[in-house]
């Protein structure tokens, strides 16, 4: 399986990591004294699972380093312009594969057991779209100060983790994209595209993840899956400075 690392994204002055920043991207934030990035592309080419990474957003002069074939692609100016354009290069370099992996570049605490690990339950499920969830008691445990939103549904509650999986077929699917394009920032559309049912049940806290999964599957005309994923630190990414100095402290005590 490929592996593609999403690490573009420069913080605007607006942005609470653009002091830290300053013009450059966030990926590249010195972290243990090394590029955040760099972390996230070890735990990822340590893993048996995956063949080959990409990594979108930066480029060669950033001086990354591989024990993996490494290729790099050009910034496409939103999440799911770069999620399709490393769809598109593992499709045509590799007709036989089905799956990629995708990760964030501001995860850099994940190992490559974790990597593994969600490689295997993305072949194993299957599904068109493979989302990372981390229950609550396993993220608070962890990472007490991280201040994660969580999701409250019937049977979980859960944020999001940073290692998805997306089965390489549905790039050539431009309708399916085209709408999640135009429901990314309005709420009615997303309303709309989920089901109101689906939306309803969310907020009331009724719904479960396989009551969810089946509804968005059949409005979406796709096969999604939710993974519980036991890992806190995939979803310990960097958002807010406090973020950085968490996990600053961390790479600090593992490397003493």
């Amino acid at each position: 399986m490929d592996a593609l690392i999403v690490a573009g994204g420069t913080p605007a002055p607006t942005d609470p990591l653009y002091p830290d920043c300053r013009g450059r991207p966030k990926s590249l934030l010195d972290v243990g004294g090394r590029p955040m990035v760099q972390w996230v592309l070890d735990a990822v080419a340590g893993s048996a699972r995956i063949d080959r990474i990409l990594v979108v957003g930066l480029g060669k002069e950033d001086g990354l380093q591989s024990s993996k074939p490494l290729l790099y692609l050009a910034e496409q100016g939103s999440l799911i312009g770069n999620l399709r354009a490393g769809m598109a290069y593992a499709s045509s370099h590799d007709p036989s594969a089905d799956h990629l992996l995708m990760a964030t570049s501001d995860i850099p605490l994940i190992t490559s057991e974790m990597v593994g690990f969600r490689a295997d339950q993305i072949q194993q499920a299957g599904a068109d779209l493979d989302y990372c969830a981390i229950e609550r008691s396993i993220m608070q445990a962890r990472f007490p100060d991280s201040r994660r939103s969580y999701i409250h549904l019937k049977d979980i509650e859960a944020c999001g983790g940073d290692i998805h999986g997306v089965r390489l077929a549905l790039n050539w699917d431009d309708a399916l994209w085209d709408r999640l394009i135009a429901a990314r920032k309005n709420a009615l559309k997303q309303a709309y595209l989920l089901g109101l049912d689906t939306a309803l049940m969310l907020l009331l806290r009724q719904a479960s993840v396989p009551w969810a999964e089946e509804k968005i599957s059949r409005r979406l005309h796709l096969r999604a899956r939710v993974q519980v994923c036991p890992y806190a630190e995939v979803g310990m990414d960097v958002d807010k400075p406090f973020q950085l100095q968490i996990v600053r402290r961390e790479i600090q005590a593992l490397t003493r």
